[in-house]
């Protein structure tokens, strides 16, 4: 008969000294958390505000994660799902993962001020996009149906020019109307692995297809894939923070998990934390999605230095040194 001690109260925690406490070992994967990309399409809205004043538009999230969506509201921006919800006498802002090349037109034809916060590695798929087709290639795209970056991608093209893969099998069934005359493009915020397979798969039945001329899979969603991995299978408990509506975020729980820790788990914050999981655990890694600010990694860091003797031990796999300009509208004094 097994007997389930009753969970400690915070009063005897706090009770306990540090040598009574259990041990615990943080493996801090680096690189994590913001990428070039998120730090300045956060910049543009928060200049935006200084700029123009409050209230700044925002069409769809900035980013992918509420901590970040809550701070700039209370900053003043308003964040709305279409230009339609916009006022034509006040700035919106184009969020990161991109937008319909519809967008940018309507706005236009209202003559709104717009800047675009779309992050330089999506407009590149934009950009390759736009050339296959004029070059008369069908273009399959890889990525996850619905998510807004995949949205944007397709409508830079009309109708029918785009089909989207979403997975392995869908590259081994789709059939092209000439095989000879296809294009690749992939979402920028995929597994590495998963996407290799796809690629593997649709290369093998259509050799003559054209790939990307560089990686699409943006720099920051590598690293963090490759710091994940450095760290997995030292972990009992790998915890990502991160939203659940971050692609990012949630494919580094995927490479955690395939990478060999016992158990990876999704959290937006402190909060969220499975604290029964954690007891268990003696090794905890942690790392962050693209979209999470590095205060979330500190407030994990705290919670679990409220609870256990703590040791936090940094791997970091490759430094990172890209910073994207910001629109000219926001650099003219």
């Amino acid at each position: 008969m097994s007997v389930t001690s009753a969970p400690k109260s915070d009063a005897s925690i706090a009770r306990e000294t540090p040598d009574d406490r259990k041990k615990k070992h943080v493996l801090l994967a680096a690189p994590r958390g913001f990428c070039a990309g998120v730090d300045r399409a956060i910049q543009i809205v928060e200049k935006s505000i200084e700029k123009f004043g409050a209230p700044v538009y925002v069409r769809h999230e900035i980013v992918h994660n509420r901590h970040v969506v809550d701070r700039l509201t209370k900053l003043g921006a308003v964040f709305v799902e279409e230009l339609s919800d916009c006022p034509d006498d006040r700035p919106v802002v184009f969020s990161a993962h991109g937008v319909p090349k519809s967008v940018p037109k309507a706005a236009q034809a209202r003559e709104l001020n717009f800047l675009d916060a779309t992050c330089p590695l999506v407009s590149k798929v934009h950009v390759e996009a736009e050339r296959h087709a004029k070059e008369g290639l069908h273009i399959l795209l890889i990525g996850h149906e619905g998510h807004p970056e995949v949205i944007g991608t397709m409508g830079q093209l009309p109708d029918g020019q785009m089909t989207l893969i979403e997975t392995n099998e869908d590259a081994q069934t789709y059939t092209p109307k000439d095989s000879q005359k296809l294009a690749l493009v992939t979402q920028t915020t995929l597994s590495v692995d998963d996407t290799s397979d796809i690629i593997a798969t649709l290369q093998s039945r259509f050799p003559d297809i054209a790939l990307p001329y560089k990686e699409d899979i943006c720099y920051a969603t590598t690293n963090r894939q490759m710091a994940v991995k450095a760290i997995a299978e030292r972990c009992d408990l790998l915890l990502v923070l991160g939203s659940k509506a971050s692609s990012n975020s949630k494919r580094l729980v995927e490479v955690g998990a395939k990478a060999g820790a016992n158990t990876a788990a999704l959290v937006s914050d402190a909060t969220s934390i499975d604290w029964d999981a954690v007891d268990r655990a003696e090794t905890i890694g942690l790392s962050a999605g693209a979209s999470a600010p590095e205060y979330l990694t500190d407030g994990v860091i705290a919670a679990l230095r409220s609870r256990y003797d703590v040791t936090c031990q940094e791997v970091e796999v490759t430094k990172e040194k890209v910073i994207f300009r910001l629109p000219r509208q926001l650099l003219d004094k």
